[in-house]
């Protein structure tokens, strides 16, 4: 749930000795010389956990698909493939009981079997309310009882998931779902073990050494809080073979103009490319596009500190999210490919059942840039909160991309808005986890990458009761529809469709929040680097596959 998986949006004269220390690593890897299986890249920010029932964003996601492994993981053609499941399940007459068989040759990393057990520990983890896990949404309405238990109306051993046998796992549905087998890829779909996490207490998952791994690979040298990690193979896979990195090397940049040097130098095999820095590398055959599932927005937090804010207004809502320049904003900040968005379901993800037209074609454009309509509309919000002016804060992450982004933003709302004031806070990615889920925050420009084709992925975000709000939209009318895409919709798969499309023009109607951009990516990428899977949904990249060829 490419979780909320909120996502992350140092020219270098000197680069620290500590960054150039491990991203020199590969000597021969990157630079010519042998063809070492070893590779060097970069993050934008840090690893918030490595705790899968505790992960809400997208580098954590990431770096969980390669060192885990549930049932399923995405391949080379963005397909569930069988991976910890042995075969495909048992499924009864009615579609609501799965039954799975574990493979036998699954271990840990300390050379424990992969148990069924190890699936009933996690999930039942995941829905306990003691937990506190932002991702045990994606349980309800899914897994029997999961939405009960998280409500702390039934106890987290009434889930609807069994151990039948050490390698026999049963899984009941509330209702029969067309997107179950992709929901079983992701991060908090994974297993853990129960008496290595029971053991550990408090320090589970606190660092590489308190966490064990049944992917590809193993993390190595992360300390819990420091900016830099390492992939190993990991000879106890079941299917080390295929894996044919022996290591991989990350470090957290921030600034693009070093890691741009660090690509230039050869010290880093691949690289997002942001801002004006892709117009230096056009033409450039190591420059490529890859288009992403990913919208970013303005989230609204209508309560403070027990208060409403100025962005419970309707008015103030609708005048901020019309009054800056989506394309001018793509063209000339992002300069990577992403494209203006003005719905929250992105483009390409997912078509009608029915007529095969995409989702985002048929609900068309539902809040698009209007400066004139945005000073009317602020005129009425600050006429109907009995002010003449507003100061607002524009929480930020401190990466020199987001920067750009807020300032650019700060302009447009203040130039085309007459009595808003926007602040700006700019704080690390880590931080802005907390403050979101603090919701001690005005507006942020938040982000969120498909975890499975689905319009719902995106749009039970804003539910009223959905632990990834965090900024207290209720919409009655809106969670109503999506009671009964959840629900009774799942018997007919066009009027499901038509609910979805409703649910979000009610969404956007209300501007609960505004669309910004579709992300592509723009990569930077060594010629002799193959095969790094890179996802349109869930986590962003596998290295299962990938290899150094020259």
């Amino acid at each position: 749930m490419k979780n909320i998986k909120l996502m992350s949006l140092l020219g270098i004269t000197l680069v620290s000795s500590a960054v150039l220390a491990a991203c020199g690593s590969n000597t021969e890897g990157s630079k010519g010389g042998s063809t070492t299986q070893e590779l060097n890249l970069i993050e934008t920010a840090e690893i918030p956990t490595m705790d899968s029932v505790l992960n809400t964003d997208t580098v954590g996601s990431t770096v969980m698909n390669n060192v885990m492994e549930g049932l399923y993981r995405l391949n080379l053609k963005n397909e569930p493939e069988l991976a910890m499941a042995a075969e495909e399940p048992t499924i009864s007459e009615d579609g609501l009981t799965y039954t799975f068989k574990i493979r036998e040759d699954a271990n840990w990393s300390n050379g424990d079997p992969v148990t069924a057990n190890d699936f009933v520990f996690a999930w039942r983890r995941l829905v306990n309310p003691e937990t506190g896990s932002q991702s045990a949404y994606m349980m309800e309405d899914v897994i029997k009882n999961a939405t009960e238990i998280n409500k702390g109306e039934l106890k987290p051993e009434e889930l609807g998931v069994k151990e039948i046998d050490d390698k026999t796992l049963e899984i009941q549905l509330v209702a029969e779902l067309p997107y179950f087998k992709d929901l079983l890829s992701l991060s908090m779909f994974l297993p853990q073990n129960e008496d290595y996490v029971t053991e550990k207490g408090n320090k589970y998952a606190s660092s590489s050494d308190n966490a064990l791994y049944n992917g590809p690979f193993v993390l190595t040298k992360w300390d819990g809080t420091g900016l830099s990690w390492s992939y190993e193979k990991n000879d106890t896979y079941w299917d080390a073979e295929t894996v044919k990195l022996d290591e991989i090397n990350v470090d957290v940049v921030k600034e693009t103009s070093t890691a741009i040097n660090l690509y230039d130098a050869g010290e880093i095999d691949s690289m997002k490319l942001t801002g004006e820095y892709v117009q230096t590398k056009q033409g450039d055959p190591d420059l490529k596009s890859a288009p992403t599932s990913s919208v970013f927005y303005f989230k609204y937090n209508q309560e403070r500190n027990g208060q409403p804010t100025p962005l419970a207004n309707e008015n103030i809502r609708k005048a901020i999210s019309m009054a800056f320049d989506k394309e001018a904003y793509a063209k000339t900040i992002l300069q990577n490919g992403s494209l203006p968005a003005n719905g929250l379901v992105p483009s390409g993800l997912v078509k009608n059942p029915s007529t095969d037209e995409d989702f985002r074609d048929e609900n068309g454009d539902l809040l698009i840039y209007d400066k004139e309509a945005a000073k009317e509309y602020m005129k009425k919000g600050l006429s109907e909160l009995g002010v003449d002016s507003l100061k607002l804060e524009l929480l930020s992450d401190d990466s020199e991309n987001a920067k750009k982004s807020s300032e650019y933003m700060q302009g447009q709302l203040m130039q085309n808005l007459p009595g808003l004031e926007i602040n700006i806070r700019s704080v690390p990615f880590k931080v802005r986890i907390d403050v979101n889920s603090r919701q001690d925050y005005d507006i942020q420009m938040a982000g969120w990458g498909a975890d499975f084709a689905d319009p719902i992925n995106f749009l039970e975000l804003f539910e009223t009761t959905n632990s990834n709000n965090k900024a207290s939209i209720s919409i009655p009318e809106y969670d109503a529809l999506l009671e009964k895409v959840n629900t009774t919709d799942l018997n007919d798969l066009d009027k499901r469709w038509s609910d979805m499309i409703e649910a979000e023009k009610l969404l956007l109607d209300q501007a609960a929040i505004a669309p910004i951009y579709q992300r592509y990516n723009a990569i930077l990428e060594k010629p002799y680097v193959k095969n790094i899977g890179k996802h349109l949904v869930g986590p962003e990249y596998s290295f299962k596959w990938a290899s150094i060829e020259k």
